[in-house]
């Protein structure tokens, strides 16, 4: 006879705090991997990237202001505790994903390590705002959004916006980084795909 599964627990204040700091030094040092060897990443914080190549715009800067339309579907689709935490978690990304270069520069980084571990670390940063009621803006917040009201999987949902992503960053970025960019995202999105499924976390 098979163990009843315990309910699940919301997270404390606390936990909130620490997971979401986590997330966002975790996801920021994955997006600093990435540029730093020329690379995109998924979801608006890609898009930010994207742009931040063709005009050399401030990224943090634009991370935040392109999430700016999405927090209205946050606010009336997941509410406003998940709308403040996603509003601080960009915010707190884009702000040391900025800094990293000036405090810790990399003065040089392969393309397929900084797809591989810049994709995977920023899947663990996105995949830990997802389990503390947070998503890094954008897509993530229509992805999380369609997973709790019809259980459409996010890893999924967020591959699909990536492939568009990466065939429009052909016409700004080389060919050979583009696939570099996509191998990130590739990488990013299985872990969302095997970590994070309706009903496995039990956290809230």
């Amino acid at each position: 006879m098979a163990a009843p599964e315990p309910s699940a627990q919301r997270h404390t204040l606390v936990e909130d705090v620490q997971g979401l700091v986590l997330a966002s030094l975790v996801g920021a040092l994955g997006m600093s991997i990435l540029a730093t060897g020329g690379l995109l990443v998924g979801g608006i914080a890609g898009v930010s990237l994207l742009v931040h190549y063709a005009s050399g715009w401030n990224f943090g800067l634009l991370f935040v202001l392109i999430n700016l339309p999405f927090y209205w579907i946050a606010v009336r689709r997941m509410g406003w505790e998940f709308t403040l935490k996603t509003f601080l978690a960009v915010g707190v990304t884009g702000f040391v994903a900025d800094a990293i270069p000036r405090w810790a520069p990399f003065e040089s980084m392969s393309p397929a390590f900084s797809a591989i571990f810049g994709g995977a670390l920023v899947g663990m940063g996105i995949l830990s705002f997802i389990r503390h009621r947070a998503s890094l803006g954008g897509v993530g917040i229509v992805v999380v959004w369609l997973q709790r009201s019809r259980g459409w999987s996010a890893g999924k949902l967020q591959m699909g916006f990536d492939t568009v992503l990466m065939l429009v960053a052909l016409t700004i970025v080389p060919p050979a980084q583009v696939l570099y960019s996509a191998l990130g995202v590739l990488v990013l999105n299985l872990v969302l795909l095997f970590n994070h499924r309706p009903g496995r976390y039990m956290g809230a």
